[in-house]
């Protein structure tokens, strides 16, 4: 198709064509998903070859800061003037990022080169939730959200084993480089059959001002979050000065908003009842859950002493159960044109997954551990595709992508702010827990510097049951008996298993705030076809705001 798709028309668009455009849709969503957790399995062998151990988070951190502040903006010009070269845009970016990330000769390059590839992925992942919306109306798209959604619970499944094989029996470079055989794939397909959509009405210019301040805004905030307690302390000078700046540059952005005749981000967006409500829930959802998912490696391996190996195969159903999830939510969306029982009972699911997760300790049987990891996962995967399509049914078809990306965005930055907040918390408490878990006796024999050395749970990492991984740790300190290196064993497995109670306990928390504020999201019936306009949506800026 050579002109572009009218809002009508899009009803019209040939069987083949719609999937055709959706294959290379998913190839590309795959690939943007999969870098995060194939780059996370080779980024030792990488540190081996390129050295920079020092800068190691900062590859998946400009990787994340560029994709999520692209989202919004992106998003927003794709509602100006159209979906297709931004996404194919979007696929040039990640496969020249790739080529460079392959070539890199430093650390420092392959920084540079994972952000240059960030923003790729960043285009990519919005227009994939936007492009469908834009293919099916909101009653008939829960199939292919759900299915969408599920592409990220499999790239998680399939990435590190992917990363693994490529890392040992080829190169760390083709973790890279694997993408441009498949990226061309998806671009031919999309160049061909993807049609050209954008909604026909005049627009009055870009609000540069807008983007400008928003990346000020954004890009410090992520880098602060990422930074604080890891690389500086909380407290340093440069964690601070982001976090100041970020304010500062989010009250003028705010100002910028409210009088731009075409803004970057309508604010109304967040007033609307529905719209704002999901954006809350989304948020809440991905700070309590993904906030905290990345600690449960560690309780399988440190609490319940599983082996890598045998941590994998435990979580393995969890992500089925994902997909599975946002499968059956999508399905059941798409049946009955109702939303509001996948949005409670999917994080009535979650919710209750997490909180029974707090209870576990390192006596609890691995069977329950995994069907307790199951639970959450089928409710977290039915929250995936549902909110999404909740804010795109309350949107006027002109702001699907900019209230597409947004609610993107919204779930990005919870899931940010969350893993900052969690892992500060876990870090504080682990000592206080492994002390008052340690035989006072014991306790009293070794000397403060002797106990501080102690008070880490790397040694349950090492290998072999705690006492020979202790036993070696506290060798320097004369004869231990085994005895005692088996009691501090198991005091730091008490420890850890208290600090991950916590963050669990608290992620069950929030994400409970989320379940009460899904309550206030009234149910509105699925509209079917994108003309109809949604009831008592305003997000265009008032004339007080513009300074009319």
């Amino acid at each position: 198709m050579r002109e572009t798709a009218t809002l009508r028309s899009l009803h019209d668009l040939p069987p083949h064509t719609v999937r055709l455009t959706l294959v290379g849709l998913f190839l590309g969503l795959l690939l943007a998903a999969l870098d995060n957790t194939v780059v996370g399995t080779a980024m030792p062998r990488v540190v081996a070859d390129l050295g920079g151990f020092e800068r190691y988070a900062l590859v998946a951190t400009a990787y994340m800061v560029t994709g999520t502040v692209v989202g919004p903006i992106v998003g927003r010009l794709s509602d100006l003037y159209g979906r297709k070269k931004y996404y194919l845009g979007g696929i040039g970016l990640f496969l020249v990022g790739s080529a460079l990330c392959g070539a890199s000769p430093s650390m420092d390059w392959l920084i540079l080169a994972r952000a240059f590839q960030g923003i790729g992925a960043g285009v990519m992942q919005t227009m994939a939730f936007t492009v469908v919306g834009d293919l099916f109306p909101p009653a008939q798209r829960g199939r292919a959200q759900g299915a969408t959604a599920g592409a990220f619970g499999l790239s998680s499944l399939v990435g590190p084993m992917v990363g693994g094989y490529i890392t040992d029996h080829w190169s760390w470079r083709w973790v890279f480089y694997i993408n441009l055989p498949l990226g061309l794939l998806a671009l031919v397909a999309l160049a061909l059959f993807f049609p050209p959509l954008r909604p026909h009405r005049p627009h009055r210019g870009i609000d540069y001002a807008g983007a400008g301040v928003f990346i000020l805004a954004v890009g410090p905030l992520l880098l602060a979050l990422s930074w604080g307690g890891t690389v500086y302390p909380w407290l340093s000078a440069p964690v601070l000065g982001l976090l100041v700046l970020a304010v500062l540059a989010a009250l003028l952005f705010i100002q910028i908003e409210r009088r731009a005749p075409e803004p970057l981000l309508p604010l109304g967006l967040f007033r609307h009842r529905i719209i704002g409500n999901a954006l809350l829930v989304m948020a809440l959802t991905a700070g309590g859950f993904f906030g905290t998912a990345l600690f449960v490696p560690l309780f399988l391996q440190g609490v319940l002493g599983a082996s890598a190996t045998e941590s994998g195969q435990m979580m393995t159903p969890t992500m089925l159960a994902f997909v599975g999830g946002a499968l059956l939510a999508g399905q059941t969306i798409t049946r009955t044109g109702r939303y509001k029982l996948q949005a409670v009972g999917g994080l009535a699911l979650a919710v209750s997954g997490m909180l029974a997760f707090a209870t576990l300790g390192p006596e609890t049987p691995r069977w329950l551990v995994v069907a307790d990891l199951v639970w959450t996962g089928l409710g977290m995967g039915m929250t995936m595709p549902t909110f999404t399509i909740i804010v795109q049914n309350a949107l006027p078809y002109e702001y699907l992508g900019v209230g597409t990306a947004t609610a993107q965005f919204a779930r990005a930055l919870g899931g940010t702010v969350g893993s900052a907040l969690f892992g500060t918390l876990v870090a504080n408490r682990f000592q206080p827990a492994f002390l008052a878990a340690l035989p006072p006796a014991l306790q009293a024999s070794l000397p403060a510097d002797r106990l501080a050395r102690l008070s880490n749970p790397r040694a349950l990492f090492l290998g072999g049951e705690g006492g020979v991984a202790l036993g070696s740790a506290l060798a320097p300190f004369g004869q231990i008996p085994a005895e005692a290196a088996a009691q501090v064993h198991q005091a730091l497995r008490a420890g850890l298993a208290g600090a991950l109670h916590d963050a669990f306990f608290l992620g069950g928390l929030v994400m409970a705030l989320a379940l009460v504020a899904v309550l206030f999201i009234p149910e509105v019936p699925l509209r079917r076809s994108h003309h109809t306009a949604p009831p008592s949506v305003s997000v265009a800026p008032a004339r007080s705001e513009r300074g009319g």
